[in-house]
């Protein structure tokens, strides 16, 4: 098995406007894509859709308040599906500091490299949102190759 790790820093952002991004339709829309729908309360579903088609659905298996979020990936790309997504958060300084994990990859394939990459963008998407109030979702992200 092989593992998507991240750490990032949100300056001058409590736990809970994080928590909030990674909870509620409305915050996931403004940074990851425009195209969320579902229920990101423990044992919602979430349905991620990126131009110009395709995604992802999401069960919210853990959510702790200001401090963890975690989704098992139910539909989407092969390698992705039986994934966990992980988000830890705590409060550090005037920082709240974000710990992604995406776990549970079958094999290091190249769509992981490129998904590791697309991530990093995304979480720089997430704390923009936190940090300024815009945010970068789909279509509005950064292409990195060929696939997006």
């Amino acid at each position: 098995m092989a593992d998507i790790l991240h750490r990032v820093g949100v300056k001058g952002a409590a736990p809970e406007d994080v928590y909030d991004a990674l909870t509620t339709v409305d915050g996931l829309a403004a940074w990851w894509t425009e195209k969320t729908s579902g229920d990101g309360g423990l044992g919602g579903r979430l349905e991620f859709r990126f131009p110009p088609v395709g995604g992802f659905d999401m069960e919210v298996v853990e959510t702790r308040p200001a401090e963890r979020v975690t989704w098992r990936v139910v539909d989407g790309p092969e390698e992705w599906i039986g994934t966990t997504i992980d988000w830890r958060l705590r409060r550090d300084g005037d920082y709240t500091i974000i710990l992604f994990e995406h776990q549970g990859w079958k094999e290091p394939v190249e769509f992981m490299n490129h998904c590791s990459t697309k991530w990093a963008t995304y979480l720089l998407s997430l704390k923009a949102l936190v940090e300024t109030g815009a945010g970068a979702p789909a279509p509005h992200d950064l292409p990195i190759s060929d696939w997006h």
